[in-house]
């Protein structure tokens, strides 16, 4: 049987990969592992969410698990009201920033903490060998609807409080923010302008991905109006996105380096951590405040652990997602708009000045192809090799790949977990730095290639 979970829960095409079948095999598997009494159940505004919700919610019912179904909601507020009301498990329906015809199913634990690697594998053998703890008719959970979006509303009223009346160009992209983050804004005190902020599952305005590209739109409002800002999310609004006051979006990592900066200096130093490919900004800035930066493999799972385990102030990707560890274990895009602008209240600083103080490097990228059986192997053998190409190297590190810390930047090398390629990633100070390494790491990896 193919692994069912990958960095970011089940995920594949509705009705083709995640069927009804799948959905219910998996939810019944989960109730098994955990012996769970109690779930949430909640998802984006996909088109076939309301079908994946009923085979998933019958498969809880058939193991005596009783739901609270909560409805359209934020991937955050499933996973913070899992564990506010007190569910031994949380699903959310979505596949975050993928296109419309793909689905998804993520599962948070009582801590609001996404399943980790031993919990999938775990859940996969049930589901591989049908062990199901299905309940005798009379002990079947029960479904309820519950409105309970106002609790997620009020923890983050609670978390921050704004004094300046922002001028908001809010953008959910038809996704599950559709009200919660005009509304979080506007109880706010903001003056708030929304775009596609209604529920559509097609995404018709714009990709669910927020991008430069596919925020055009959000950037060309936030000019026109003369807005302070404009802030955008994903399908299931883990992620957020910033357009300044220019209209000018906001670089994932600059805003990622600038706010840990920001948490490290609040607190008066700390540990930030932050995945393998993120830009060596995250480090430059939290040196500044005495902060130390842990790096994880990709997959917010991986960043959220090591938060808890590092008990660390602050952590995030560079797509936009980002943990606040002194609320919840969840990467939260309406979360993390709020506290982004208490941040920029606090430094008395447009969204431009705040990022500005973030260096900008020089990032390249190359695909090499490689077939699919030989890929790990030949990333592993690769970290000797690079060691001795680059014996001037600061740190290496095996977590994703091999990536290897230089004094003028860094490069990553790792085997695409979809495609038959070798994937390279290289960041340099300057143009020149950043061509050097790219040029050597790349002649490695051919050379290598050859040798297999």
């Amino acid at each position: 049987m193919a692994k069912l979970f990958g960095s970011s829960g089940v995920r594949g095409l509705a009705n083709v990969d995640l069927t009804p079948l799948l959905t219910s095999k998996v939810s019944s598997a989960v109730a098994t592992h955990a012996k769970t009494k109690k779930a949430t159940v909640a998802r984006d505004t996909r088109v076939s969410g309301g079908m994946l919700e009923d085979a998933l919610v019958s498969g809880l019912i058939s193991c005596g698990t009783d739901v609270l179904l909560l409805g359209m909601l934020p991937t955050p507020a499933l996973a913070y009201l899992t564990k506010a009301l007190g569910a031994d498990v949380g699903f959310m329906l979505t596949a975050s920033h993928n296109p419309p015809q793909y689905n998804g199913i993520k599962v948070f634990n009582g801590d609001s903490l996404s399943y980790t690697d031993e919990d999938q594998d775990a859940v996969e053998k049930i589901v591989a060998e049908g062990n199901f703890t299905l309940a005798d008719w009379r002990k079947l959970g029960r479904a309820t609807s519950a409105d309970a979006g106002q609790i997620y509303l009020d923890m983050v009223q609670e978390a921050v409080s704004l004094k300046k009346q922002w001028k908001i160009v809010v953008d959910p992209g038809c996704g599950a923010a559709f009200n919660v983050a005009p509304q979080m804004l506007t109880t706010m005190g903001c003056k708030v302008t929304a775009l596609n902020a209604q529920p559509d599952g097609y995404f018709p305005a714009r990709k669910s991905e927020p991008t430069a590209e596919s925020l055009r739109d959000l950037a060309k409002t936030v000019q026109a109006l003369g807005a302070d800002i404009g802030i955008a999310f994903d399908g299931d609004a883990d992620r957020v996105a910033f357009v300044d006051e220019h209209g000018a979006f906001v670089n994932f990592d600059r805003s990622l380096a600038a706010y840990g900066a920001f948490s490290l200096k609040r607190n008066g130093g700390g540990t930030v951590v932050t995945n393998v490919e993120a830009s060596m900004c995250v480090e430059t800035m939290a040196e500044k405040y005495g902060g130390k930066v842990v790096r994880t493999r990709v997959g917010d799972i991986y960043v959220s652990e090591a938060i808890k385990r590092e008990s660390a102030v602050f952590g995030g990707e560079p797509c936009g997602a980002w943990v606040h560890p002194h609320i919840h274990l969840c990467p939260d895009g309406p979360l993390s708009a709020a506290l982004f602008l208490a941040a920029l209240e606090e430094e008395c600083k447009s969204v431009s000045e705040f990022i500005a103080e973030v260096p900008e490097y020089i990032t390249m990228r190359e695909n090499i192809a490689c077939k699919n059986d030989q890929k790990y192997k030949l990333v592993e053998k690769l970290g000797d090799s690079l060691k001795t190409a680059f014996p001037a190297y600061t740190d290496f590190s095996t977590v994703d790949g091999a990536r290897l810390a230089l004094k003028n930047g860094w490069l990553l090398v790792r085997a695409s977990g979809t495609e038959p390629l070798i994937r390279l990633t290289v960041e340099g100070e300057s143009p020149e730095a950043a061509k050097d390494i790219t040029q050597k790491a790349t002649a490695l990896i051919h050379k290598q290639i050859e040798a297999q």
